[in-house]
């Protein structure tokens, strides 16, 4: 039995950085798998798009697709968009939905390596307050992963550690970089973007980062995110296993 396509759905973007930063970063994961098929398609904005990719994969002769949400948290996307347009998919594709990345210690893995190369060192984590700055979500599921990513990575020894959203949800970037310099143990603050791709919010977040010690970039093709990428595979090829044996 021929192992299931792994097809990464991205949200897409008008800015083209996103586009090839999101298929950098599935090159380096279908790197870690020689002979895995891997194939990339977007939401909007963007080509391929998903209809398109799917129904490629059906003329190819394609039985089986593992549709990989590359989002950090499940909120819309992940429970109504990319749900609808696989249904969409063509007569004798079995696709199943993989679970979105986050939350994952490869994530927050992935956050400390962008701030060690944006200039700091593990020595300076105790007197480092970080600003983990995500793209925000009016879902509450998705702001809880978000806070709890944060008192996670403040486990791994940060000064501190606080949430910041660029949109739907407060607080912003800026309030959060000024709230950490009113903290007296904090002696330079770092801007961590929770985001994978570059992008309008994103470059949000950067406008916000302008009083910050340090600005790290977004995560793109960590090898983290790669491996956690080929994780969530895995985790719904197992799936899809034990539900044939049963």
């Amino acid at each position: 039995m021929s192992a299931p396509t792994l097809l990464v759905v991205a949200h897409g973007s008008r800015d083209p950085r996103h586009a090839a930063t999101v298929q950098a970063l599935v090159r380096r994961a279908g790197a870690l798998r020689p002979g895995l098929r891997v194939e990339t398609a977007f939401l909007d904005f963007t080509l391929p798009s998903v209809p398109g990719v799917l129904d490629r994969l059906a003329a190819d002769g394609v039985r089986e697709v593992v549709a990989l949400p590359l989002l950090l948290t499940r909120a819309f996307h992940a429970k109504a968009d990319i749900p609808a347009v696989l249904r969409g998919a063509p007569a004798g594709l079995r696709v199943r939905q993989a679970e979105v990345l986050g939350p994952s210690p490869l994530l927050l893995a992935a956050v400390e390596r962008r701030l060690y190369e944006a200039g700091l060192a593990p020595g300076d984590k105790s007197s480092t307050g970080v600003v983990l700055a995500s793209a925000g979500s009016s879902d509450p599921e998705a702001i809880a992963v978000i806070a709890e990513t944060a008192r996670e990575l403040r486990r791994t020894g940060w000064c501190s550690v606080r949430p910041a959203f660029a949109s739907a949800s407060l607080p912003r970037t800026d309030e959060a970089v000024r709230a950490l310099r009113a903290e007296p143990r904090v002696r330079r603050v770092a801007v961590a973007p929770y985001v994978i791709a570059p992008g309008r919010l994103p470059d949000r977040i950067a406008a916000g980062a302008a009083d910050a010690d340090v600005l790290a970039d977004v995560l793109g093709p960590a090898p983290e995110l790669a491996r956690l990428l080929l994780e969530r595979y895995e985790d719904a090829t197992a799936d899809r296993l034990a539900a044939v044996a049963g």
